[in-house]
């Protein structure tokens, strides 16, 4: 096993997520500084701060400046951030009086940063086009399974019925509300991360904020209020927006992990992975990654939230401690994506089995629809004895509870059609309409 699974070539087919890693690769790193150095070079030339020829030189040479992260490797162990290395050997590559006006007035966090929000906006969009189709496939659920019953369960046993339609509405309702607050998020997470030494832009004097606003406009980042070198607020609600993600992601995992037991074999998730001796297995590989993959977000959240404490206007190691979980988190979230998005449109609901299970009980998952029925005749705790007698003697007999009732008592009660699971489900197909329409809503507009 690797280091990290992520990039392992043996599991990464089970961990990772190419389209993600895509934008986590050295190379795209790097990629991602040198744009921000091009673009400040354009900034403060437009600004006057340094030569038009010098920016344009900076340019031409940045468009094709893909050093070998390796040669990178050294300069950053001894300065604890790669971009004194790469503006050295971008310098040297660009050569003459015009290298002096690379990275002008800039200090490494503001080419760090910045290159992360780059790459952020990448991923989230990403991450926000698979949720939406994800928000897709569970309203076909929910709206399919708007009227097949099954048990309800509570604590794990059997309680009252309801459908498997709002069963889907309710892993359905989270991810609508997990994707909103992204999105209003990303206004303040893609934002320019421009202070210089330590957040005041002094080196640049008084073309400073006009620099900023120009770089602003060159990478389409707006800035903020003022430098946010020390100031990761923001980057942890992100985080935290990613692990209530995953988590909405592994709570379906862990139901549709549940109902593929072989007991209750009432769904079965996605393509089943196989054993190395028991040929007859099915394992619900994918339903058990989306598990997995949220308590691994849920634990790396309280490591990423200890990053936004630093000391002063600067810190090494709350920065360095973001480098280490924020990319893990954000590849966590994109494969449990990417394995429920294949996973919801081919679950096979196995109706025959839910009505089955429905019987299992023999009416006692009734028992409350029997109280309330009997409750406007002889009143609530009559009603209540009255019930757990019949119980009692369902238990007793193995008989069904509803073969019992009447013979407690002669109250006007359409037994038979009580008994029926299908009448008693409650407001569900009001409650799964309202989360359909709120989700088509909310997918129309974004």
């Amino acid at each position: 096993m690797t280091i990290s699974p992520f990039d392992s070539a043996m599991l990464g087919n089970l961990f990772a997520d190419a389209e993600i890693a895509a934008l986590f690769t050295d190379d795209a790193q790097i990629a991602s500084m040198v744009l921000f150095e091009a673009a400040l070079a354009s900034a403060e030339a437009r600004a006057g701060v340094i030569p038009e020829a010098s920016a344009n030189r900076i340019a031409d040479v940045c468009r094709e400046f893909r050093p070998d992260p390796a040669t990178l490797a050294a300069g950053t162990a001894n300065a604890g951030v790669p971009v004194p290395a790469l503006v050295k050997a971008l310098k040297a590559e660009i050569g003459g009086d015009d290298a002096r006006y690379v990275h002008f007035g800039a200090t490494s966090q503001d080419v760090f940063d910045t290159g992360l929000v780059l790459r952020l906006r990448d991923a989230v969009a990403i991450i926000r086009r698979r949720t939406r189709k994800l928000i897709k496939a569970l309203i076909a659920q929910a709206e399919t399974h708007r009227a097949t019953v099954m048990i309800g369960r509570t604590r794990s046993q059997q309680a009252v019925p309801t459908t498997f339609g709002l069963k889907a509405a309710g892993w359905l309702a989270p991810l609508v509300r997990i994707d909103h607050r992204i999105d209003t998020l990303c206004a303040d997470l893609f934002r320019l991360s421009f202070g210089g030494a330590a957040g005041t832009l002094a080196s640049i004097g008084d073309k400073a904020i006009e620099v900023e606003r120009n770089l602003a406009d060159e990478l389409e980042l707006p800035p903020t209020d003022m430098p946010w070198h020390s100031q990761r607020d923001v980057l942890v609600d992100f985080a935290a927006q990613l692990t209530a993600l995953s988590g909405a992601l592994g709570k379906m995992g862990q139901d549709l992990v549940l109902l593929a037991q072989s007991e209750i074999a009432e769904v079965q998730p996605g393509k089943g992975g196989g054993s190395s001796t028991m040929p007859h297995k099915s394992n619900p590989v994918q339903a058990e990654m989306l598990i997995t993959l949220a308590r691994f977000n849920a634990g790396q959240l309280g490591t990423f939230a200890q990053s936004q404490i630093h000391e002063h206007e600067r810190s090494g190691a709350s920065w360095l401690l973001e480098w280490l979980t924020l990319p893990q988190m954000i590849m966590a979230t994109g494969a449990g994506l990417a394995q429920a998005v294949d996973m919801v449109p081919n679950l096979k609901v196995n109706a025959d089995r839910m009505a089955a299970n429905l019987e299992l009980s023999r009416g006692a998952m009734l028992a409350e629809a029997a109280t309330f029925a009997l409750a406007e005749h002889l009143g609530r705790d009559e009603a209540d004895k009255l019930v757990k007698d019949a119980l009692a003697r369902s238990a007793a007999s193995q008989s069904n509870l509803f073969d019992e009732l009447p013979k407690l008592t002669d109250v006007g009660i359409d037994w038979a059609k009580l008994r029926d699971p299908a009448n008693y489900i409650g407001q569900a197909d009001d409650y799964i309409e309202r989360v359909v329409t709120t989700a088509r809503r909310a997918i129309k507009d974004s």
